[in-house]
């Protein structure tokens, strides 16, 4: 189990998950260029990238912070046993997910907030879990934070037209938080959460797309969500994940988010970047750079 510290906060990770892309690494990032891919790859450990499978590789995980006595669970994976055949990568797993969270010292009861930072199958699978073949809370004492623009967007209540498998993912794993009043949706600001932790909007990857931004003191950290898919997007933000739905938006807010983070020396906590999954980002000419930042405590 691995954790950082940041000021007076803990941030461990919970895994669900290590895999491959499921598609070809011109797929998965639109615009980018083999000879420049294989240079950025040079820069880091080498299981970023399945050579064996030509895939990016990308981690699957929570981000548990622990900030003036609460618990903060940002992200909810892919979640077990949820039925996506449109989608193989997710589709009835069975992962030691709930076992990893009580190896961080957490049962589901202990959490008081779950961050989504936007709806997507990835993001919020373990929202729920089948009881007695219900989708019941996973979390019953937490309250599920995400964005109204997000929810009008995935909701099909709200949007009649969507296709039937994304009003799938919504009806098994975030209809369930809403029907039983644990929802929380933000509008679209800047919401403080405490003292040291915000809520930001963040749109391109999905309309109400959020960050969480942690200051404390000298210390700082932002988890992106998926801001950013792969570290060589740190070096190449123009590299269009194939899911953003406004790829210029997602450009500008991938370079936004850089900055701050190289302004003030704040640590990144992607939603996706294999181990050590942490990075500290600087200025590099007139773009960015990174260097890994491994676990401070055991």
């Amino acid at each position: 189990m691995n954790s950082w510290q940041i000021g007076s906060v803990q941030v461990t990770r919970v895994e669900e998950r290590i895999c491959n892309t499921s598609s070809s690494p011109e797929q998965f990032l639109k615009g980018m260029r083999r000879d420049v891919l294989e240079e950025l790859l040079q820069r880091m450990p080498e299981h970023h990238f399945s050579r064996e499978h030509d895939r990016l590789v990308v981690s699957m995980h929570s981000w548990v912070i622990r900030s003036g006595g609460k618990v903060i669970l940002v992200e909810a994976c892919c979640g077990n046993h949820k039925p996506r055949p449109w989608a193989p990568h997710f589709h009835q797993l069975d992962t030691p997910y709930l076992a990893n969270l009580a190896a961080a010292g957490l049962t589901p009861q202990d959490v008081d907030i779950v961050l989504c930072t936007h709806l997507h199958t990835d993001h919020v699978g373990w929202n729920t879990r089948l009881e007695n073949g219900r989708w019941v809370p996973t979390f019953p004492n937490a309250r599920y934070l995400f964005s109204d623009i997000e929810d009008a967007h995935w909701n099909p209540q709200r949007r009649t037209e969507l296709d039937a498998n994304r009003a799938s993912v919504y009806e098994d794993s975030v209809l369930p938080v809403v029907r039983s009043g644990q929802a929380q949706l933000l509008e679209d600001r800047v919401h403080a959460l405490d003292g040291l932790l915000s809520i930001e909007p963040a749109p391109g990857h999905t309309p109400g797309h959020v960050v969480l931004k942690l200051v404390d003191d000298h210390a700082g950290a932002l988890f992106c969500g998926d801001v950013l898919h792969h570290p060589v997007q740190v070096w190449q933000p123009d590299w269009i994940n194939g899911f953003d739905g406004n790829p210029q938006q997602a450009i500008e807010t991938r370079k936004k988010v850089l900055a701050w983070c190289a302004d003030e020396r704040a640590l990144l906590f992607p939603s996706h970047f294999a181990a050590p999954h942490v990075a500290a980002i600087h200025r590099e000419g007139e773009g960015f750079g990174l260097s890994f930042a491994p676990a401070t405590l055991p």
